[in-house]
């Protein structure tokens, strides 16, 4: 019997390799595409990765300049040793990376192309000018940077996180579009850096889908700690070049300056070229949840290709199911369902503190039916994070009134991304708030959830 042919393009990326490796051990004909060079995926390469090593060198000098205890002059961050740290330590990640899809290859019935992709038919690709027709394909395409249809923006030069990253050298002052998960981390890192901020933010505060008192602290930590302007409440009209640098004109009459525009506007998602020689159409919700395209069911989307969550984690468990559907599917068996708890960290303020979002918001919750409590408690109720020289913050928990499940935990607060671990746990788990554990074993952070549990049992 003929192995089904199944293409997966992307295969460097999170999304795509969890894929390849469900696949590799399957009774199929695996095609590995990605065209990358040097390859490793977006996460990796221009991400989640990187974004973590320049965070670092913004937190440490946050935090001398924070601690009155420390006396002499700041540190300046010396661009070029933070480039050149961030590259070595991503290009061993992405050499790792390759090393793992270049050893499936080396598997009978697995073969990888370093070539680009486009379709030309449905399920039929031009790989590097060779004809490939799979039964199924995998699309784990990931995304590129969104530039918005904005007046003017063609004529002004403007930096986005990639340019960011590798940037050696840095205006003195820049104007930023965008005040979502990108801006909330590279905002604080260009003002260590010595960048004077204009931010313009749409909404009235950011994190705005949820509780008000995380979008307020973040605001004023924003404006008090890292020295940033942060324009609310208004959005941009257009755009133009200045001797100086840019001006962006906005709608409530006023204007914006600096030397440099930075777009930190979101992601779109990417595909092969000739999508429109398909009947794919990436309209909202064009995916299912077992990762397959409405309008082919042979197609597979993973990561950000979907369009929808855009992290790594999820993307990596996207890719896997999508693996394993696809046997499902080859073998008239029921296919997997994807329902992932909400898990998103967001490295704010250098990462000094951090927002964890896990599970459902009290909204979320009494949308879904449940009777809830909320629990909150601040940073600087915890007498640990005054000892740290980080006592800003505050932290909530949702439970079910009724049987006291927890629903729900959200943290803006030093050591918040350490704890989602233990959340994540918790909620996975569906416990009893009343059942956890509540033990100091000594002075530590995740107090501030012993508080929490406490709090919330107090009302049930």
């Amino acid at each position: 019997m003929t192995r089904p042919h199944v293409v997966v393009v992307g295969a460097y990326g999170s999304a795509g390799v969890a894929a390849a490796e469900a696949l590799a051990d399957a009774d199929v004909e695996l095609t590995l595409v990605d065209d990358g060079d040097p390859g490793g995926g977006l996460c990796i390469l221009r991400g989640c990765m990187p974004s973590k090593e320049v965070l670092s060198a913004a937190a440490h000098r946050y935090q001398s300049r924070h601690d009155d205890r420390l006396v002499g002059d700041v540190p300046d961050v010396d661009l070029s040793r933070v480039v050149e740290r961030k590259d070595d330590n991503v290009l061993g990640y992405a050499e790792h990376r390759r090393e793992a899809v270049h050893e499936l290859a080396e598997r009978e019935h697995v073969t990888f192309r370093h070539e680009t992709a486009a379709f030309v038919d449905d399920r039929v690709l031009d790989v590097g000018g060779e004809r490939v027709e799979a039964d199924y394909v995998v699309l784990a395409t990931g995304s590129t940077l969104h530039v918005p249809d904005l007046p003017g923006l063609a004529g002004v030069d403007w930096m986005g996180s990639r340019d960011v990253l590798d940037a050696t050298e840095l205006p003195d002052s820049g104007v930023v579009m965008g005040f979502g998960y990108v801006g909330l981390e590279l905002v604080p890192y260009l003002a260590e850096a010595g960048v004077d901020l204009t931010v313009i933010e749409h909404d009235d505060r950011p994190l705005d889908g949820y509780h008000p008192s995380f979008g307020e602290e973040l605001l004023e930590t924003y404006r008090e700690e890292f020295g940033v302007e942060i324009r609310t409440e208004v959005s941009e009209e257009r755009v133009e070049s200045t001797e100086e640098g840019v001006r962006l004109h906005l709608d409530d009459g006023s204007v914006a300056e600096g030397d440099r525009l930075f777009l930190f506007t979101g992601r779109d998602p990417a595909f092969p070229d000739g999508l429109d020689a398909t009947r794919l159409s990436p309209e909202p919700g064009w995916v299912g949840d077992t990762m397959q395209a409405a309008d082919d069911d042979r197609v597979f989307v993973v990561g950000d290709a979907v369009g929808d969550r855009m992290l790594l984690h999820t993307a990596k468990e996207e890719g896997y199911l999508a693996g394993r559907n696809v046997v499902h599917r080859e073998r008239g068996e029921a296919l997997e369902r994807y329902d992932p708890l909400p898990h998103k960290v967001v490295f704010s303020a250098a990462g000094v503190y951090p927002f964890a979002s896990l599970g459902l918001t009290a909204e979320e919750a009494r949308a879904a039916g449940h009777e809830v409590v909320t629990a909150q408690r601040d940073a600087s109720d915890d007498g640990v994070f005054a000892a740290k020289v980080a006592s800003r913050g505050t932290a909530r928990l949702v439970v079910d009134a009724a049987d006291g499940t927890v629903l729900g935990y959200h943290g803006l607060h030093y050591d918040a991304d350490a704890m989602a671990k233990t959340m994540q746990v918790v909620l996975e788990a569906g416990m009893d708030v009343r059942e956890l554990p509540d033990r100091a074993y000594h002075p530590t952070t995740p107090e501030i959830l012993d508080g929490l549990f406490r709090e919330a049992t107090s009302q049930l």
